[in-house]
């Protein structure tokens, strides 16, 4: 007997059915439907977060250690999101821009970055 007689071997492929590769970059009409529902919700957080991300281009990793005296000159702050952020949580300019809820860590992870872009 040969090998395959004997064990079913799987051939399909672990992404068959799937799109694999670089995803197509957002149209601004996605943009702001994202922007508008995040609103509505009254996500501050996740507002100031895709602004941010969408208007510096910056990588996850750089964005989530961003503190509240990178995005401000003095007391002005360009961004309304990130206006009503600070004043929300009551941020310092020497505070992350976006603390974590756990104690261990002082800014959110790029793991639940991740999680909150995904949703």
């Amino acid at each position: 007997m040969t090998y395959s007689l004997l064990y079913k071997v799987n051939l399909e492929p672990w992404n068959k059915g799937r799109i694999i590769g670089q995803k197509p970059p957002l149209k601004l009409k996605e943009i702001w439907a994202i922007r508008i529902r995040l609103q509505l919700a009254g996500e501050i957080r996740n507002l100031a977060l895709f602004n941010l991300a969408i208007d510096s281009k910056l990588r996850a990793c750089d964005l989530v250690r961003l503190r509240v005296c990178d995005v401000t000159q003095g007391y002005k702050v360009v961004q309304l999101a990130i206006r009503k952020l600070i004043t929300k949580f009551g941020l310092t300019p020497n505070q992350f821009l976006f603390p974590s809820r756990l104690s261990s860590s002082p800014h959110l992870s790029t793991g639940q970055y991740a999680k909150i872009v995904k949703r």
